[in-house]
């Protein structure tokens, strides 16, 4: 990527233009880590770019940008610019090409305002941006409170560099920040998905909670997890303290490759408590009575609310829905347990149960069932081929409607728990435990 991108380059400069590596590439490049992508920044103009690459995608030309594809990688060439009034809180209303310097001004936070020139190796920094990147330090260029009221999404990617890099915010960008927080609902849903979403992908996930909880972000984007402070939970179960405590160590208890799916699962498994709070006097107990549906419930609404595909909202509204059964697995016939384990996100649900019981009393014996259950299972799969099915059952005289399912799935729980291991076994349990009238019996359907 990086040869292609020095291509681009090249051609630039060898029509006589100043052409640089711009912005987060940068940042990554003197951070010593591998960019993800390339942007250049260059005083060609748009059509001056196109006349260069006339297959470019002119979609940002309005704003100075032109999309370059080259050595099959895809490469933003943005004309060096100043920007005028954001009226939208999103975009610039207008854009005015400029300097290298009036360029870096306009840009978020000084580790993305240094420019870098890949014959050379030099970094071009206007704004301080190599200091702050050896200081670790996530600081806004100019006036905070300006940037953020600029785009208001800037607070949350300022959260999100803080996380994934394992820097600190400057003072006076995290002042400014939780000022303008409240803005935070002005974003538009999806812009707000993808950054949350970045920040749940990393291995620090709990220092972005840390800092959206602290900054006044998370009580504005997601309320419901900040309304789990205070909501107390009976000790002989939670004795490490209320449902917020109980949610952050769980986060911080997820392996560090945890996808979104689970981090958000681990987020909402108990967002239902304080809505089922009540308490036992006769028992002397909290109780969360039907805590999971709703919650289960919420989680759906929280979760379009943010435009999430369905694929994804139906994979945490499961391990929400889904997370008190895991107290039961030990009681479960084998049919029902080896049902309940080959469910399409059961992996994910057992590894929220696992940290939902380290993160509270301790005591991981179901994991443990569940895991050993895993291995003694493996030689087959957990819901092999029928050995009989629906036209079957028709063929031999049985009318179709409920009593045919309870059938079938009386022969299946046999199945699974290896009382019947052949279609003719299965025959001849039907031929005893459901026999036609001869009037309607039938031969054995090929």
């Amino acid at each position: 990527m990086r040869q292609a991108a020095q291509e681009v380059v090249r051609t630039l400069r060898e029509a006589g233009h100043r052409a640089l590596f711009a912005g987060g590439c940068v940042r990554d490049l003197e951070h010593g880590a591998e960019p993800k992508d390339y942007d250049i920044a260059t005083d060609a103009t748009p059509p001056e770019i196109l006349r260069l690459f006339p297959k470019g995608n002119t979609v940002g030309a309005h704003f100075g940008v032109v999309l370059v594809r080259r050595g099959g990688f895809d490469f933003e060439i943005a004309t060096f610019r100043a920007e005028g009034a954001y009226s939208d809180g999103r975009r610039p209303d207008s854009v005015t090409f400029t300097t290298p310097e009036e360029d870096a001004r306009r840009r978020d936070f000084t580790i993305n305002g240094m420019f870098f020139d890949p014959d050379t190796g030099a970094v071009i920094d206007y704004v301080g941006g190599e200091a702050d990147l050896k200081a670790r330090l996530i600081r806004a260029i100019g006036d905070p409170v300006a940037r953020f009221r600029e785009d208001y999404l800037r607070m949350l990617r300022a959260v999100r560099f803080a996380t994934v890099l394992d820097f600190e915010i400057e003072p006076h960008t995290w002042a400014a920040l939780k000022v303008r927080a409240p803005h935070a609902a002005e974003i538009s849903p999806e812009r707000v998905r993808e950054e949350l979403d970045k920040i749940w992908r990393s291995p620090r996930r709990v220092k972005g909670f840390d800092l959206l909880v602290d900054s006044g972000l998370m009580g504005v984007l997601l309320p419901e997890v900040v309304n789990l402070r205070g909501c107390e939970q009976p000790p002989q179960f939670h004795p490490e303290g209320d449902v917020f405590t109980h949610t952050r160590l769980m986060l911080d208890l997820l392996p560090p490759e945890a996808d979104v799916p689970l981090v958000l699962s681990v987020l909402f498994h108990d967002i239902g408590k304080p809505g089922t709070y009540s308490y036992d006097a006769e028992a002397d107990r909290i109780r969360f009575n039907g805590h999971d549906k709703l919650g289960a419930e919420m989680t759906v609404g929280i979760l379009r609310r943010l435009r999430y595909p369905n694929h994804l909202i139906e994979a945490v509204e499961s391990g929400v829905a889904n997370h008190m059964i895991f107290k039961d697995v030990q009681r479960m016939r084998t049919a029902k347990l080896k049902r309940f384990m080959a469910r399409p996100h059961f992996e994910s649900e057992l590894e929220l149960h696992r940290v939902d019981c380290a993160g509270s009393h301790g005591m991981l014996d179901n994991w443990e069932f569940l895991r050993e259950k895993a291995v003694e299972f493996a030689a087959e799969p957990l819901i092999p081929p029928r050995l009989v099915n629906g036209h079957d059952l028709m063929a031999l005289g049985h009318p179709a409607g409920p009593r045919l399912g309870e059938l079938l799935t009386q022969i299946q729980d046999l199945q699974l728990e290896g009382a019947l291991t052949s279609r003719e076994e299965a025959l001849a349990w039907l031929a005893v435990h459901a026999p036609m009238p001869d009037s309607a019996a039938k031969t054995d359907p090929a």
